[in-house]
């Protein structure tokens, strides 16, 4: 099991309002790398997108807990199954935000994939506080 975890940001502004934004998928596209990123769909409820240099990655709401968690799976047209966990925890109008990610991918895709998505993660978590910090 591959697990790669961003780095927690701290945003000066409700769970449930940061929870809102990304349950939205239409928003998500704000939060990736513009200049990395092509072919950008989404319909409210799931998301699709290609990234420069790789493969075309789908992603759809899968649950969760409001205002603290919320699920993200991939869909089909993702190269391998995988769940995408955004964590939310607000203590007096404030908010640390991460994200948790988990596949099961081959040692040899893992090489390949860990860092870039470690950085795509982390740079979702800026995105998330310069929106909304």
């Amino acid at each position: 099991m591959t697990i790669i975890d961003s780095k927690r940001v701290v945003i000066p502004k409700p769970a449930a309002e940061l929870y809102a934004f990304v349950k939205d998928m239409n928003n998500f596209e704000q939060l990736l790398p513009r200049e990395r990123i092509s072919e950008w769909k989404s319909d409210g409820t799931s998301c699709s997108f290609k990234v420069q240099g790789a493969a075309t990655i789908g992603l759809q709401l899968d649950g969760g807990t409001p205002p603290g968690h919320l699920r993200l799976k991939a869909t089909d047209r993702s190269p391998f199954p995988f769940t995408l966990d955004v964590h939310f925890e607000e203590k007096e109008g404030v908010t640390s935000a991460w994200q948790h990610f988990e596949a099961d991918i081959n040692p040899f895709i893992k090489m390949m994939v860990e860092k870039p998505l470690k950085n795509l993660f982390d740079h979702i978590a800026d995105r998330m506080l310069a929106i909304h910090g």
